[in-house]
């Protein structure tokens, strides 16, 4: 917050603000992935040969960056039908909020039918979000992994994935978003989450729990019809952008 006196900053915000940015530069500290790790996990980074597709990707991070006015948020992506590329996007989504060194990204995979954020850890967590969700002993802390990513953290759909929709219509689910949004100030929420064709209920849920949503399109692969569907479903107002996608995922 701005002091807006003329009284001097006491030594407490510098400090405080101090403690921040070393807490952002130690998560950077893990075994990172190495080029072509992330080229085989087809993920954007600094040193990307494909330059289209990394300006694409900072190009749509600062957009939700925008459309928030600069604070945190907690964004849903979820394609227009299976296998449509909303992992994929998602996920390097939360890549290039990372290449911000000021940020962090918590990436949550939602997609309790097709997981895959995993992917993306060094080895897999014994817990994660439908633990979670099914243990109220369980705090969020339990859940969040590094990834090999510097400042890109982790939490996976967990170990059981039964009766879906009521984990994601619970109560306790609410309390989740509402925690990881609230928990840093400096991190971007990435949901992923299922396809909107083909669990409408999942996908409409979630979207109301989130502040916005990313729309992925695959390239010549549904209808328009199938594409107002899906946007009518979200609602329009919440939908934060159409990605159309026709990388190869």
């Amino acid at each position: 917050m701005v002091n807006s006196t003329s009284r001097p900053s006491t030594p407490i915000k510098p400090t405080i603000a101090a403690g921040i940015n070393a807490e952002i530069d130690n998560m950077s500290e893990v075994r990172k992935f190495d080029e072509g790790q992330l080229q085989a996990l087809k993920m954007v980074h600094a040193g990307s040969k494909n330059r289209d597709l990394l300006k694409a990707f900072r190009e749509l991070r600062t957009r939700l960056s925008k459309k928030n006015k600069g604070k945190n948020f907690v964004c849903l992506v979820t394609s227009v039908n299976k296998g449509g590329g909303g992992s994929f996007v998602a996920r390097n989504i939360a890549a290039a909020v990372t290449m911000d060194k000021t940020k962090t990204a918590l990436l949550v995979d939602s997609n309790l039918y097709a997981p895959s954020a995993d992917k993306l850890l060094h080895k897999k967590p014994v817990l994660g979000l439908t633990d979670f969700l099914d243990n109220n002993r369980l705090t969020v802390a339990h859940i969040v992994k590094p990834s090999g990513i510097p400042r890109l953290r982790v939490i996976t759909v967990g170990n059981n994935c039964d009766g879906g929709t009521e984990k994601i219509i619970s109560e306790r689910m609410k309390v989740f978003v509402q925690e990881v949004k609230e928990r840093y100030s400096d991190r971007m929420v990435i949901i992923d989450g299922p396809s909107v064709g083909e669990y409408d209920a999942e996908s409409r849920i979630l979207a109301d729990l989130c502040d916005f949503v990313v729309l992925v399109v695959p390239d010549n692969a549904v209808t328009e019809v199938e594409i107002n569907e899906a946007i009518t479903s979200i609602g329009k107002e919440k939908i934060a952008g159409v990605v159309l996608n026709h990388v190869l995922v």
